[in-house]
């Protein structure tokens, strides 16, 4: 059996059905070099409760200081942090509205139940980050995911 010398994928035809590169010198399985890894999985393994605590308790990894010793950490703590920069301004502009809003009590209930369903979006946010962060992968959250607090 042959492999082939790009991606490593059993081949037997003229080129690899894996990834399409030409198989005209097929290579054994010892000749085939690793994948090429963007040297964040070690990394992502070592640190994965530091990132996970970056969406539960933001500050701990500012505090012990591991954000500077792992690109994955920073890059965790820092989308943990904006998550909860923006959950404060949420909480603020959403009381404001929710105080002129109640002045009539017509509108209490639909305050109380817009009240419950803003909370999720933060909440949706944190479970993706901490999904990202078991799956190794740094990925940006969506909406404010663009921003950088820690550098």
């Amino acid at each position: 059996m042959a492999f082939c010398a790009k991606c490593g994928a059993e081949t037997e035809e003229k080129f690899c059905a894996a990834c399409g590169a030409p198989a005209t010198e097929p290579a054994t399985k010892e000749e085939v070099a690793p994948p090429p890894t963007d040297g964040v999985g070690k990394d992502a393994q070592d640190n994965k409760v530091m990132g996970i605590l970056s969406y539960l308790i933001f500050f701990i990894p500012l505090l012990t200081g591991d954000h500077k010793k792992s690109e994955f950490v920073k890059f965790h703590c820092n989308q943990g942090t904006v998550l909860f920069i923006a959950s404060l301004i949420l909480m603020v502009g959403w009381n404001i509205l929710a105080a002129v809003l109640t002045v009539t009590i017509v509108l209490i209930p639909i305050v109380i139940l817009v009240s419950g369903l803003i909370w999720l979006v933060p909440t949706i946010f944190a479970i993706l980050g901490i999904i990202n962060v078991c799956k190794g992968k740094m990925e940006k959250l969506p909406i404010v995911g663009n921003y950088t607090v820690i550098k």
